[in-house]
């Protein structure tokens, strides 16, 4: 399978979905037992730069003609996890949220009215025969955002200066990532609500960590979780990627929470905006 290019693309984190075998039905079954026993398979970075170069026609391609049958695979236990690309539900669901992200004379610039229009219109159809389709992973773009890290704990924390992954000239690249079975990330957001539904009543992180739990019902109870900073690591420096803990920080401030302590919630959540506020800079450097 080649690659589209050989370019690293550097902003986009991942929450992702593992599912055993068991969870999916024949004949979809049977292709990812096939799948997983390929001798290589594809990276995150090949799916995104395969996404991006569609981007390049003109008209632009802004959600791919086929969905994507590639999927990333871990195996834990002896248990085979598939994550499905779902690419084309993905990239539907990205150009429902452009709008409220980029202004409207760059938006039509890069993906045209007509364009939009019409993807829209597919996606409409799509989604009569399919209305109980959702995808198994969750980008973010130049950050990973607050809620996520309620999901995962500091000792899942897995970082590596030079994972075996290969980069664009074939060498390792750095790696860090937080994996989790899917009940204890359940847990983790049950609690984590209730400390802060018990504090501040409503706010973005509450509506963050309700939306992650009602998406993370959807799936197998014995999936696993996995946080990875994917192209992130190539855009920050190794000193933040070697101190970031921040899900250590999260774990402190919900546990500050519960007590009663709003200095100590107050400073872990004052320590984590300035942590990312670096990375969030890094997206308008040029």
């Amino acid at each position: 399978m080649p690659k589209v290019s050989s370019v690293t693309v550097p902003y986009a984190a991942y929450l992702r979905v593992y599912e055993p075998l068991a969870a999916f039905p024949q004949p979809e079954r049977g292709h990812w037992e096939r799948y997983a026993k390929r001798e290589t398979l594809p990276s995150y970075q090949d799916e995104l730069r395969r996404s991006l170069a569609d981007l390049l026609p003109t008209p632009p391609v802004p959600v791919p003609v086929h969905e994507s049958d590639d999927a990333f695979v871990i195996v834990l236990d002896g248990v085979v996890c598939v994550c499905p690309w779902r690419t084309r539900l993905r990239g539907w669901q990205a150009l429902d949220e452009l709008p409220g992200e980029l202004p409207a004379p760059v938006l039509d610039a890069a993906i045209p009215p007509v364009v939009r229009r019409q993807s829209a219109a597919d996606y409409d159809r799509w989604l009569e025969r399919n209305p109980d389709a959702r995808p198994w992973i969750r980008t973010s773009t130049w950050q990973v955002p607050i809620n996520w890290f309620v999901l995962v704990s500091d000792d899942e924390r897995e970082y590596e200066q030079k994972s075996d992954e290969s980069g664009s000239e074939g060498v390792g690249v750095p790696r860090l990532r937080y994996r989790t079975p899917m009940v204890q990330a359940r847990r983790r957001i049950a609690r984590g609500l209730k400390a802060l539904k018990d504090s501040i009543e409503e706010g973005p992180l509450i509506d963050g960590l309700v939306d992650v739990g009602r998406w993370l019902e959807e799936f197998h109870p014995r999936s696993y979780v996995e946080l990875d900073y994917g192209g992130l690591v190539h855009s920050l420096p190794q000193d933040f990627l070697e101190e970031d803990h921040s899900a250590a920080d999260v774990a402190e401030g919900i546990a500050a929470l519960r007590v009663g302590d709003e200095d100590g919630a107050g400073e872990a959540y004052a320590r984590l905006v300035e942590r990312w506020r670096v990375a969030r800079d890094r997206q308008f450097a040029n």
